[in-house]
């Protein structure tokens, strides 16, 4: 405990570590034959990750991607109608209508499409009852925060800070230094939990703070969100 005296918040990513969204490319195929357009689920899974890549690299330098993409003005929803538009040009579907892009938008608010990461709940408890602050830092639009609303997480956090509010993605530093702020926390005094090397692990400690990288395959340093408190309590922070 000696060791981790000096932690007072601990901050974590959305997507793929406090949230889970099961059968993806099965919910958009899903949305796009209720609007007349029959995709292949797995070509759907290949295209969704190369079609967020690219569109991120499509964003100005520094910024964040749902505000300054290059089609569609009006945001977030003009970025994930691109998106979805996108995804039918690489799987060779038909040009999908907006209502079955304004349908994506609406449905990825909702806790039906998500599941909570098993143990993040408990884990999150007990991380508060240590009197730890808690915040989130993703790469999002302003969805989220109602999102966590709604599926039942927002109360244990201090804040949540999305790119898209901020305006700009990890790993830029100004993410992480505005939710510092926002708990009046020092760098050396927080720990960040993600899923991604380049935007959480090396943005946070870019950043000056400690970071995990949680990677359930074990190239980690945890495997589950569950791992956390038994981590940290009597070991060495890594990183900052």
């Amino acid at each position: 405990m000696s060791e981790l005296g000096h932690l007072e918040a601990v901050t974590f990513d959305a997507t793929h570590t406090l949230l889970l969204c099961p059968e993806l490319g099965a919910q958009y195929a899903a949305v796009l034959s209720r609007h007349g357009i029959a995709v292949d689920v797995r070509d759907v899974e290949t295209a969704i990750p190369r079609v967020w890549r690219e569109l991120a690299c499509s964003a100005a330098p520094s910024s964040d991607r749902f505000a300054n993409h290059s089609h569609h003005p009006r945001g977030a929803r003009g970025f994930w109608r691109r998106y979805i538009e996108r995804i039918c040009e690489v799987v060779g579907a038909p040009r999908p209508s907006p209502f079955a892009a304004a349908e994506l938008f609406d449905r990825f608010a909702h806790p039906d499409a998500w599941q909570i990461a098993p143990g993040a709940e408990i884990m999150l408890t007990d991380l508060r009852s240590r009197g730890l602050k808690l915040a989130v830092i993703s790469n999002w639009d302003q969805r989220l925060p109602l999102l966590l609303d709604r599926i039942g997480l927002a109360y244990l956090f201090d804040t949540v800070a999305v790119s898209s509010i901020v305006g700009v993605e990890k790993p830029h530093p100004r993410i992480f230094e505005t939710t510092l702020a926002a708990l009046g926390v020092a760098a050396e005094n927080a720990l960040h939990v993600g899923d991604s090397r380049r935007e959480d692990l090396e943005g946070a400690q870019g950043a000056g703070m400690h970071a995990l990288l949680l990677a359930p395959s074990g190239n980690g340093d945890i495997e589950a969100l569950a791992d956390l408190p038994d981590f940290l309590f009597g070991r060495e922070l890594p990183g900052g």
